[in-house]
């Protein structure tokens, strides 16, 4: 028998075996396998950090951890103070082109800034986005476990919106803000199920990278600046 024969074979017999359920680590004691998601998601949270049932905290622990991740994050009472703080960053970065998508929010951000706005719903010019100086899209959710951003293929855009700008600006509402992961997960079924969106990402800050002499070095495969504004 050749390696190449008993390396299959090794494969053969593994794939015999069922794997887990997720949340059960070595299949000792965990879920079985019919287990529905809402207890599995439960379950999970015996191996994640807990989180404050109190909304305040809940948005502490969220700046907190964005703020780790490299990430500025801003809470604002009004549009007008989204507005503002816009307009400041566009001044201060010299925007002359952003892209965008339709929607409540971010119809709103990207009219506020009277630039030219590339809009990805209907088709675009790839050249073109990766000219725009940001790209200001709405999320599916923030959670404040990790100080990320889900975001969706039909809620934000599309994939390169999120990608192609050096400066990814989310735009979120204060009612979009969950607790933890199974929250997060919880709320995406809830959504989209059995439909679910081609892209589903979680966003923990800027892009990086430390893989050269553990440098850590921001935007080397997507945005290099991450702003998330909360209304």
């Amino acid at each position: 028998m050749s390696e190449r024969e008993k390396i299959l074979g090794r494969i053969r017999e593994a794939l015999k075996v069922s794997a887990p359920r997720p949340g059960s680590p070595g299949g000792q004691g965990g879920l079985p396998a019919h287990a529905p998601a809402e207890t599995s998601a439960s379950h999970a949270r015996e191996w994640l950090p807990a989180v404050s049932a109190n909304i305040e905290e809940q948005f502490a622990l969220f700046a907190q951890n964005a703020a780790d991740l490299k990430a500025e994050f801003q809470r604002l009472a009004s549009r007008d103070e989204l507005k503002a703080a816009l307009v400041k960053i566009s001044a201060a970065e010299k925007w002359s082109r952003i892209a965008s998508h339709d929607g409540v929010l971010s119809n709103f951000a990207s009219g506020s800034l009277g630039l030219p706005v590339l809009l990805t719903d209907k088709g675009y010019d790839v050249q073109a986005m990766e000219k725009c100086d940001a790209g200001i899209t709405e999320c599916d959710a923030l959670i404040a476990q990790t100080g990320g951003v889900v975001v969706t293929s039909r809620n934000s855009g599309g994939r390169a919106l999120t990608i192609l700008p050096p400066h990814h600006v989310v735009v979120a509402r204060r009612d979009q803000l969950v607790a933890d992961l199974p929250a997060a997960f919880a709320l995406l079924q809830k959504k989209y199920a059995p439909d679910y969106p081609s892209m589903i990402s979680f966003i923990t800050g800027p892009s990086r990278t430390g893989d050269i002499e553990r440098i850590l070095v921001l935007g080397a495969h997507g945005p290099k600046k991450l702003t998330i504004f909360c209304v």
